[in-house]
């Protein structure tokens, strides 16, 4: 219960950007005197610092207190078929550094890890940090993913990545606390947090890498699902004569409108050559450059694919009853100026249209999506008031129940 009232209290001082004690009571619910111990031991561990004084009414001043952004830092692992993404994160959402490397795409695990875990020391030297400050490797791989084991199993665009125990491995190689979840539950956990922080509702958030995920959030909690694999959309139908699917449909996901499958048609359709970069990342920049440029295949592959993706925002949100749909992922600054008005538009096809609108955003974190999502699970479980952790700090070994016992002692 200690721990538990004070993860309250530091999140109630984060998400205010600065608070007294005795705003802190009244926000928390508890007591003085416990907050005021709290507060002691905050300050002592340097989560916390004193910033100034605030007059309210008469008597003594307030002293206000603030994180100390830099007390704890987390690093964030993005694994995307086409590149490994590393950030360094502080305590604010600050991103102090960020290395990225093509993804090893070899069977042999051990190269794998190797990459990972020199492109982890790389960011955390880049970013000048104490090793000791870094409270552990939130690591956002595509799914499906086994949490239970800390493994990713046979992801459909990681081919020859077979049950990989990538938590097992890269704590042993970092010495640091792992944890591992889905790229888009990641991209979920940074909305809640640096997004729309203390924001409920339903949301979702269409993630695009190499293919598309949606992370879900609803009543303003990650929804994980049964295993902790929500969110795979790979296989919604968006264009019922669209191309054939291995799942045995036509037009689904994957094979019409996730990047992967724009790149496979452009390079049927010429526009993309031998000239053309070979890593997914690099084709979709020069199909989305060949459609500026005012070629007529090109912006036709595009404009379909951004039709198919406001097909399928319709079907989730209709799913969900969102009120709010984030897009992103790391071609989201060159897929925005076609897939955003396209996206926005079926908000009026909605079923609650005439209830609630749907807001509708991009994120704000660029092509940095998936590093912030992935360092963002660790802040989330260290820091974040979950009611669960009274209980799942008791009985769990786990690295999530680990990571919050640290941080409270």
């Amino acid at each position: 219960m200690g721990s538990y009232n004070q993860t309250v209290v530091l999140d109630a001082i984060r998400r205010s950007g600065g608070l007294s004690r005795v705003e802190l009571a009244a926000a928390t619910g508890l007591s003085a005197q416990a907050v005021t111990n709290i507060c002691r031991r905050l300050l002592a561990a340097g989560f916390v610092q004193e910033a100034g004084t605030t007059n309210v009414g008469r008597g003594k001043p307030r002293t206000l207190l603030r994180l100390d952004a830099d007390a704890r830092l987390a690093v964030g692992v993005h694994v995307d078929p086409a590149v490994v993404s590393v950030g360094l994160l502080n305590l604010e959402g600050a991103l102090l550094a960020e290395e990225r490397v093509a993804t090893p795409s070899a069977l042999d695990p051990p190269r794998a890890i190797a990459t990972i875990t020199d492109a982890v020391d790389a960011a955390i030297a880049a970013g000048q940090a104490d090793r000791g400050r870094i409270l552990g490797v939130g690591v956002a791989a595509p799914g499906p993913v086994d949490l239970r084991r800390g493994v990713v199993a046979n992801p459909p665009n990681l081919p020859q990545w077979h049950h990989v125990p990538l938590r097992k491995d890269l704590a042993a190689t970092t010495g640091l606390p792992v944890l591992l979840d889905k790229d888009v539950t990641a991209a979920a956990v940074a909305e809640t947090w640096w997004g729309s922080p203390g924001r409920g509702g339903t949301m979702a958030v269409l993630y695009i890498g190499t293919g598309i995920g949606v992370g879900l959030v609803v009543d303003g909690k990650v929804v994980r699902g049964s295993s902790g694999n929500a969110g795979e959309i790979g296989h919604v139908v968006v264009d019922p004569d669209g191309p054939y699917c291995a799942c045995g449909q036509r037009g689904c996901v994957a094979v019409t409108v996730a990047p992967v499958a724009l790149v496979e048609q452009g390079r049927r359709a010429g526009v993309l050559d031998a000239r053309t970069p070979s890593d997914t990342a690099g084709a979709v920049v020069a199909l989305f450059d060949r459609a500026d440029a005012g070629d007529v295949v090109a912006r036709g592959i595009v404009e379909d694919a951004a039709a198919g993706m406001a097909r399928l925002a319709l079907v989730v949100t209709n799913l969900l009853d969102l009120d709010r749909l984030v897009l992103g992922g790391p071609f989201w600054s060159r897929l925005e100026p076609y897939y955003a008005g396209a996206v926005a538009g079926f908000r009026s096809g909605a079923a609650a249209h005439q209830i609630h609108d749907v807001e509708v955003v991009g994120t704000s974190f660029g092509e940095h999506f998936g590093a912030v999502g992935a360092a963002s699970l660790v802040l989330d479980q260290a820091f974040s008031a979950h009611p669960t952790a009274l209980v799942e700090d008791l009985r769990d070994d786990s690295p999530r129940a680990r990571t919050r016992r640290a941080v409270a002692s």
